[in-house]
């Protein structure tokens, strides 16, 4: 009998020192991103994205340097303390070789620390915020999500004439006022002035009070006038401005691009000009041909402006492991320091100062096209990585 129990001791053992293994050949990855709240349209297609981008990558085996690769789900729920622990609980308990996300702003740069502490990569994917990779960044801090710099430099190309005369409006947190700073810088030079801005809460959804603001400071000015509106979410802003009619006033109505439902607003604006970071027709590349044929063979749609930012996090990932040849962090962060790699937008590049993807923009005009339910950003100009001074903002 005890001869027995030993036995069942030993196949316990066996079998647990099995699992193990397996466990320890997989590569783990948390996608942590804000799956239930304002955003979960932008998170949705993300996640969407990223497991197409490591599809992609890995042509279609899932797997890297002979490991399986898997993804681990968390929602931070748009709430920065719950990411924070959902992060930490991903490279605690959940032993992840790295993270990717999330969608908001606040939420990443609550998460920025918690990498830091664990000495672990988060790439961050899509949040905006220039201070993730400007004055709160650390070293375990990749992105591949365009900042708030390159959203700004890129509509500045787009508006920014001598003698137009701007209004911004923006949401009162990390993403709008971070947004509305670079603006302002990428402006220097173009001759346009900024006469005013305006920041609103974000579950605004009654912009009657802050559109009285904006058209009183544009009104009597002279010059083109132009509301540039630096807002995400359910509640299309740019719309709601419109919809109050600010050309009685001679005033212009301009914004970067956006999801799909979004552009649908956009179809009261022809000929309005900006800049995005993706629409689905603009790129003409590999990737991108690859993403849009096998969205539409699986959604019945195209992807969207966020399912090509989840694709090249994807994208990304897998490269830097196999570069690496490991999944080791320091040889990850080695790996990506200069790291180029191909994405449905072309070639993205990983900049060694403070990691953040250089990559295109896309100026584009409204056109609109009574068969397409949203309006369609026709490209005007590919603006490319090295026509952007994007400064580089982190002091370390």
């Amino acid at each position: 009998m005890k001869r027995l129990t030993t036995l069942f001791a030993a196949a316990a053992l066996a079998v647990g020192a099995g699992a193990a293994f397996a466990q320890a050949k997989e590569i783990r990855i948390a996608h942590v991103y804000d799956k239930t709240g304002a955003l979960e349209a932008y998170a949705k297609q993300t996640q969407t994205g990223l497991m197409m981008g490591i599809e992609y990558a890995t042509g279609g085996k899932m797997e890297v340097l002979g490991r399986k690769i898997v993804v681990i789900e968390k929602d931070s729920q748009l709430k920065p303390d719950v990411g924070k622990a959902q992060l930490a609980a991903a490279y605690g308990d959940d032993k992840v070789d790295l993270a990717i996300g999330p969608t908001g702003s606040g939420v990443a740069l609550a998460m920025l620390p918690v990498a830091e502490e664990y000495k672990k990569i988060l790439l961050v994917e899509p949040a905006v915020a220039d201070s993730i990779t400007g004055d709160k960044w650390n070293r375990y801090i990749f992105r591949t999500g365009r900042s708030s710099s390159q959203d700004a430099i890129s509509n500045a190309v787009a508006i920014g004439k001598k003698g137009t005369v701007i209004a911004t409006l923006a949401q009162d947190y990390a993403f709008g006022r971070d947004g509305v700073k670079a603006f302002k810088e990428a402006l220097a030079g173009t001759g346009a002035e900024i006469v005013h801005e305006e920041y609103a809460p974000q579950a605004t959804a009654d912009f009657t009070a802050p559109a009285e603001r904006l058209f009183n400071a544009l009104k009597d000015k002279k010059g083109r006038k132009v509301i540039f509106v630096v807002w995400a979410g359910a509640v299309n802003a740019t719309a709601k401005i419109a919809e109050l009619k600010p050309e009685r006033y001679g005033i212009e109505v301009a914004t970067g691009g956006n999801i799909l439902p979004a552009m649908a607003g956009f179809k009261s604006l022809p000929g309005m000009e900006g800049a995005t970071y993706y629409y689905y027709e603009i790129p003409q590349n590999p990737v991108n041909k690859w993403l849009v044929t096998e969205h539409y063979k699986r959604y019945k749609v195209p992807p969207d402006f966020f399912t090509a930012g989840g694709m090249s996090a994807g994208i990304a990932a897998v490269e830097a492991i196999r570069k690496a040849g490991s999944t080791d962090t320091e040889k990850l962060i080695a790996a990506m320091e200069g790291l180029s790699f191909e994405s449905p937008k072309g070639r993205m590049t990983f900049r060694k100062e403070d990691h953040q993807a250089m990559q295109s923009m896309y100026h584009f005009k409204i056109r609109v096209d009574p068969g397409i339910d949203w309006a369609v950003p026709v490209l005007v100009h590919e603006i490319k990585p090295e026509e952007m001074k994007v400064p580089i903002r982190n002091k370390r």
